[in-house]
């Protein structure tokens, strides 16, 4: 077989193939292998038709669909790999010749992968905002509260009103210029008063309420509310309260810290809070150098990106996301009518991210060919120990549950991590 390549535009090219003889007549008798199963002539018993009885009767013609569907995967697969193309997109094909006795020729338009030429990605330097990256004893009492809050009691409150912080029960039924509107209306609603989960104002007109109580909240929604005929509208809520719930809770003491943790004292349990959110920060600060080392090495870079890769990585991102909803009991159709979006307007609005998605992925490899990095069995090997041990899981399970496909993304991700690396110590930074 041979096989050319032509460019004709920045990321589009001509791929010219042509098998040989012998493999167009071995498709030739398997396309009639399986079309005499199907065909009656008379005389003969459904799939006893002799090869020159069905080419009299019907033309070699009538094979070379078929026989074209066999030798065209195939020959395009090949191709490629001769050629050393990468593909991103389904080729258009464009069949030149396919005939009994000849050589099969055809021409595929095929995009490919855009060629990145890097720019300077070694010795860079970013600035780091250190006081982003810094400890206070205020944010140590802000976790020693959060740990407080998570374990207060909630109790129902009889005879009290309403404050800031409680979790109330309510129905509502909201109205614009007298009418109720779609999404306005819920019963037996769970919310937390002052979560700013409400309309602007409609969770502070709910304190000093009691049990059982109705009340009219007067409300303006946004003007920039995603729905758009609502958007800067008053509105109107009937609210009926049915019930108050506290949360009440435990003292900040040694007693505290005994419970939640193996320390004995709150001193201790404030000294490991701080010891926790140190390592956090180190941690958050060398995840923002190498992430801005990377986007300066990109922004360095030039590249032309298709736009059907920009396409194929929207829709794999919008996937993701229906799989996140799947996770808080949504779907995508529920959020694009609580959102007022249609499904376009949602993908429009990760083109951006998701080309700076490819860009940032395209830097990476160059980065790698240019340096030749490699990633052995071993490192692998590491990794996947360490995904097992994270997830406290046996490693041959992890390794059933990756699969081969699972294998290589993990081998991808260590050869991202090390191209990363180099970008790191080589920086400015480093120092």
């Amino acid at each position: 077989m041979k096989a050319s390549w032509e460019k004709t535009e920045t990321n589009t090219g001509v791929l010219t193939v042509e098998t040989d003889v012998e493999k167009v007549n071995a498709a030739l008798d398997r396309a009639f292998q399986k079309v005499v199963k199907k065909v009656n002539v008379p005389g003969f018993r459904k799939g006893r038709v002799p090869r020159i009885v069905f080419e009299q009767r019907f033309g070699v013609e009538s094979l070379y669909q078929d026989a074209v569907d066999i030798l065209l995967p195939e020959a395009y697969e090949e191709a490629i790999r001769q050629t050393g193309i990468e593909p991103v997109a389904q080729p258009e094909i464009d069949i030149e010749q396919i005939e009994k006795g000849k050589t099969f020729i055809f021409k595929a338009t095929v995009t490919v992968k855009p060629e990145v030429k890097l720019g300077e990605y070694k010795g860079l330097e970013v600035e780091v905002p250190e006081d982003q990256f810094q400890v206070t004893d205020e944010d140590v009492d802000q976790e020693l509260k959060q740990m407080q809050k998570q374990q207060g009691q909630l109790e129902a409150v009889e005879d009290g009103e309403v404050q800031s912080g409680d979790r109330v029960i309510i129905d509502f039924d909201g109205y614009v210029d007298g009418e109720a509107f779609e999404g306005g209306k819920a019963e037996k609603y769970t919310l937390e008063v002052g979560s700013g989960t409400f309309i602007p104002g409609f969770e502070d007109q709910l304190i000093g309420m009691k049990p059982n109580e109705e009340k009219d909240v007067h409300v303006t929604f946004p003007e920039e509310y995603h729905v758009e005929k609502l958007a800067g509208q008053p509105a109107v809520f009937k609210v009926k309260l049915h019930e108050i719930k506290r949360l009440y809770l435990p003292e900040l003491d040694d007693e505290f810290a005994q419970d939640v943790s193996d320390f004995d004292t709150l001193d201790e349990l404030k000294e490991d809070i701080r010891k926790r959110l140190l390592e956090k920060a180190e941690s958050d600060k060398e995840n923002f150098i190498r992430n801005r080392l990377v986007e300066e090495a990109t922004n360095n870079s030039e590249m032309e990106i298709p736009p059907v890769m920009i396409e194929r990585e929207v829709e794999q991102m919008l996937k993701q996301f229906e799989q996140q909803l799947s996770y808080q009991g949504l779907n995508l159709e529920n959020y694009l009518q609580f959102t007022g979006q249609d499904e376009e307007k949602l993908k429009e609005q990760m083109k951006d991210e998701a080309e700076k998605k490819i860009r940032t992925d395209l830097v990476i490899e160059a980065i790698s060919k240019a340096e030749a990095i490699e990633v052995t069995d071993e490192e692998v090997e590491k990794e996947i120990e360490e995904l097992a041990k994270q997830m406290e899981r046996d490693v041959a399970e992890i390794r059933r549950l990756l699969g081969e496909g699972g294998v290589e993304r993990v081998k991808e991700q260590v050869l991202n991590k090390k191209t990363i690396d180099l970008l790191v110590f080589s920086s400015k930074n480093a120092a």
